[in-house]
């Protein structure tokens, strides 16, 4: 018997509202992580028209709505002037920073047919996306150990090079750190052996020119670099353009063409692809351009501003705490700190969110213990100073609780199991000794209210324990909603 679902009494607009109440906010500068505010309403309005107005379109194909091809090539041309791009230079909108790295990926191994097994250097804190390029392409990662800067060693990238090498990468800025590699030196070598060198600068590509402009030092990372061959910067960080759209940069369409994908080895049309994907909505497209052509160069200049404003009071607070410290002094707009050992970080992250403040939890990765991550937008700015209120509240809080323990037991059972060949029946046991999981009276999964506790858990698991463990609880989490809701 089929069985038939109970509809809510709201309508759907309505449970949409609902829903989202249980989401972190996107505006009012408090989330940072995943999201940039501008702090501007106008931008949000502006660009949540361009989208629905292009929704139903589809720049799959280029003479089928020009006007999208027209926004994508002044999208382009903006990006080109802001990062010093030669005449010759070409680009693409992709959906975001990962796929902008993915197809810098695929262009490098296929533009070097004569290489079996090719391979790419990687600075140890360059973006996990590469590894996912890795794993797509089968582009094998060389990874570099960092200097203690964290910033990349050109002379230990350079000596990774050999002719396997297809691709060198370098961060303006690093993720995780907030710093720009030394791409003058790691484009050089990449140059000196044919190589290729990408930049990724998806979280910096867009506010690093203006911090440049600003009288803010940052090293040099554009094309204005010899040896750079691509760039991938997200307009929709930055930009503060919606979700989700990136750019891919080349020097020369002829680097580029390696990307395209065409197929007529089948009856339909002929496939024409600049991207990975084939259908690719009109509305980031439009919600986008709309957004660049509304705050234009000069408002990305003072909203650049506003956020180097905000990280500059933020560093300082920091500073002021004697529990907490940089773990390096940020080149952009994200800001690293780690905790003494009278603090736990995990405590404090929870501390935060529960005064309205989301920061992101940094597990310890080799040497280097754990930290937290802030994104700090224009948005934050007017919200400073309840930050700082709620940094010193959050600390005072922490030290009260104490330190999170593991229990020893639960460590020997993650010791003991081999990540690579756990069934369900460990899987299981691993969530719910993590605490990933509830265990509700009707069965279904329960997230925990705070993670200081799994955060600890994960800490000691290794990594590839770690992707098993959250890769079973994504496995957990998508699971379809049936019946009645």
């Amino acid at each position: 018997m089929t069985e038939h679902r109970v509809t809510s009494p709201l309508g759907p607009l309505e449970r949409l509202k609902a829903l989202q109440g249980a989401d972190l906010p996107v505006h009012g500068g408090r989330t940072l992580a995943y999201v940039y505010d501008s702090g501007e309403p106008t931008v949000d309005r502006i660009a949540r028209e361009a989208v629905a107005a292009y929704a139903a379109s589809n720049a799959l194909d280029p003479t089928a709505f020009p006007s999208l091809l027209q926004m994508e090539n002044e999208l382009v041309g903006f990006a080109c002037d802001l990062l010093d791009a030669p005449a010759s230079a070409v680009g693409t909108v992709t959906s975001g920073g990962t796929e902008s790295i993915l197809l810098a990926v695929q262009g490098a191994r296929d533009a070097r047919p004569d290489v079996v097994r090719p391979t790419m250097v990687l600075p140890s804190t360059a973006h996990a996306a590469f590894h996912k390029a890795a794993h797509y392409f089968g582009v094998g990662a060389v990874l570099v150990p960092v200097g203690p800067d964290f910033r990349a060693d050109p002379a230990a990238m350079a000596a990774a090079i050999d002719d396997s090498t297809v691709l060198v990468v370098a961060s303006a800025p690093s993720y995780a750190h907030g710093v720009v590699d030394p791409v003058t030196e790691v484009a050089a070598a990449a140059a000196a052996r044919g190589v290729r060198c990408h930049v990724d600068a998806c979280i910096g590509g867009w506010v690093l020119p203006y911090a440049a402009r600003l009288g803010r030092e940052v090293p040099p990372w554009t094309f204005a670099v010899e040896g750079v061959t691509s760039i991938s910067v997200d307009t929709h960080k930055y930009a503060y353009a919606p979700k989700g759209t990136s750019l891919l940069l080349h020097r020369e369409a002829s680097l580029r063409r390696p990307q395209f994908f065409a197929s007529a080895a089948w009856p339909g049309y002929t496939m024409l692809n600049a991207t990975t994907q084939s259908t690719r909505s009109g509305g980031p497209i439009a919600g986008t351009w709309a957004v660049v052509e509304h705050v234009g160069d000069d408002g990305y200049l003072a909203l650049a501003g506003r956020a180097f404003e905000a990280v500059d009071a933020i560093v300082a607070e920091i500073d002021a705490s004697p529990a907490l410290r940089l773990v390096v002094p940020p080149d952009s707009t994200l800001v690293t700190l780690a905790t003494d050992d009278s603090l736990d970080p995990f405590t404090l992250t929870d501390e935060l969110l529960a005064r309205g403040w989301y920061v992101q939890p940094q597990l310890s990765h080799a040497d280097d213990g754990p930290s937290i991550h802030l994104s700090v937008s224009a948005g934050t700015l007017a919200h400073v100073d309840e930050l700082a209120t709620a940094l010193a509240e959050s600390v005072a809080a922490a030290v009260a609780a104490g330190p999170v323990s593991v229990d020893p037991g639960v460590v020997a059972f993650i010791e003991a199991l081999d990540p690579a060949a756990l069934g369900d029946d460990d899987f299981d046991g691993l969530l719910a000794a993590s605490g990933l999981v509830g265990a509700s009276a009707d069965g279904e999964l329960e997230l925990p209210t705070r993670m200081a506790e799994v955060n600890a858990m994960l800490d000691v698991a290794s990594p590839a324990m770690r992707e098993a463990l959250l890769v079973a609880f994504l496995d957990r989490l998508q699971r379809p909603s049936r019946g009645e809701r």
